[in-house]
């Protein structure tokens, strides 16, 4: 028999037991154990309901472009609780000087396609509109560094394009920095667009063309895809169809050591032999048991930055937010000197997150550059967010009640010299007999390529490792 052990109970970790227990179901000899140092089975995927409210402590969606995580809640038979996000409300504010002034239209992510709304919009200064129209002369050139989002958007568009768009977008996508970001982890893209068109705009135009002149004229799928009842149907619905003794919440594992037959793994007192070992806990988690093994993979996975983020949700009535303005949210630029990085109005972003009588507002804090934020108390944090949101959007109303939720290191950041970091941990998991890694610390931080790098280490261990069949 195939043992494999899994150590993490995210939906990395998760996404790769439900792999081998179909596995299992279809005639293989293999088994597995998940081991979750925490008492609770889904990582930031968690989700409350409160007074017919729909509370996502963590992640409240995921990108539809990626796959992974819709084709497997399909394959669960969760695809009827799928929702998208409402695009046709969708508009998106930058808080500069206290104002919400809206993202103009034609803003691909950060680079403009359309001259008129870009040229009109108050968002930018004239002397950064210039650089826009002198950014479509850009000429074609290989980008040999590794540098950063920001160095790259201040190269083609100025610094005020970093301030007011790259910063604040990356930050409530990745909890990082656009000046401590790699653009070819971040966004490979970009460097691919340099390289071939020069302007990133006239690259942008031209892929349009070519999507209008090909003739598929169907509406685009919604930008954000959830589940109705939350992001923790997921997994509540993928731990329901593993095995109750292959699952270990509130076991440690605090040794691992590899044996001439594969692996033995320590956790809570109890000593246990496998074939594999998938590691789907936080790089750092992984580099401090990998260290015995290889002391390469354990630098380059503890070289691994994280960032840490604090949810604030406030479900208010209705009638209280009568004024808010139109649209998703807005985003705060550093150079507000605000805690708060981002407004989502929830009500507006999805349906069935609230009744007809209540609205939700989900405020972000944290991130790369505010790590002391968690070392508020509730009150200190409640207390900010209200004030920022009194000064921003005028909104004074007591809420119905309110949620805090802090994620301490849960979002992986890739600085320049990421990739080559991967590089050098996949080739030494390729020669290392039984091993294999999953996580947002790779290739991807968001739900569907947690999904993704799970899948593929249940995989790569059975495919490495064959499992037998039983008679």
């Amino acid at each position: 028999m195939l043992r494999v052990a899994i150590i993490g109970g995210g939906i990395s970790g998760l996404s790769a037991a439900y792999t081998l227990e179909k596995e299992r179901a279809q005639g293989s000899d293999v088994d597995y154990v998940l081991f979750e140092s925490s008492g609770k089975l889904g990582g930031v995927l968690s989700t409350e309901h409160v007074d017919g409210c729909v509370i996502e402590a963590g992640p409240d969606s995921f990108i539809t472009e990626k796959p992974w995580a819709a084709q497997l809640c399909r394959e669960l038979g969760l695809g009827d609780q799928l929702i998208g996000s409402n695009d046709e409300k969708r508009k998106t504010y930058i808080v500069v000087n206290n104002r919400l002034i809206a993202m103009p239209d034609g803003l691909m992510f950060m680079v403009p396609t359309k001259i008129l709304p870009t040229g009109l919009s108050p968002l930018f200064s004239w002397s950064t509109k210039l650089r826009m129209v002198k950014e479509l002369f850009h000429p074609p050139q290989p980008v040999h560094e590794d540098e950063t989002v920001a160095q790259m958007v201040e190269r083609h568009f100025g610094r005020e394009m970093v301030d007011r768009l790259a910063d604040p977008l990356l930050s409530g996508v990745y909890g990082g920095d656009a000046a401590q970001l790699s653009v070819r982890a971040v966004l490979p893209r970009f460097v691919e667009m340099e390289e071939k068109h020069g302007s990133l705009s006239r690259a942008m135009l031209a892929a349009r063309k070519k999507v209008m002149a090909s003739g598929n004229n169907k509406p685009a799928p919604p930008l954000f895809t959830s589940l109705r009842g939350g992001m923790q149907h997921l997994v509540n619905t993928i731990v329901g169809r593993l095995r109750p003794e292959s699952l270990r919440p509130g076991a440690r594992v605090d040794r691992v050591e590899p044996t001439d037959s594969g692996w033995r793994i320590s956790a809570n007192g109890q000593v246990e032999e496998f074939e594999a070992v998938i590691f789907a806990t936080p790089a750092r988690s992984a580099a401090t048991l990998l260290q015995p093994v290889n002391e390469q993979i354990a630098t380059d996975l503890r070289a691994t930055p994280y960032s840490s983020s604090v949810t604030v949700t406030l479900g208010y009535a209705a009638n209280d937010l009568r004024d808010l303005a139109p649209g998703f949210g807005f985003l705060v630029p550093r150079t507000e000197n605000r805690r708060m990085l981002a407004c989502t109005f929830v009500h507006n972003k999805f349906p069935n997150r609230a009744p007809a009588n209540k609205g939700l507002i989900r405020c972000f804090l944290g991130g790369a550059s505010d790590e002391a934020v968690l070392g508020l108390s509730d009150d200190e944090i409640l207390a900010t967010v209200r004030r920022e949101l009194k000064e921003i959007i005028k909104l004074d109303a007591e809420p119905l009640f309110t949620r805090v939720y802090r994620w301490r290191g849960a979002m992986a950041q890739y600085a320049p010299g990421h990739l080559d970091r991967v590089a050098r941990i996949e080739e030494i998991v390729r020669n290392t007999p039984g091993l294999a890694l999953a996580g947002n610390y790779f290739r991807g931080i968001g739900v569907p390529d947690c999904v993704r790098t799970g899948q593929e280490a249940a995989k790569d261990v059975l495919q490495r490792v064959k499992a037998p069949q039983r008679a």
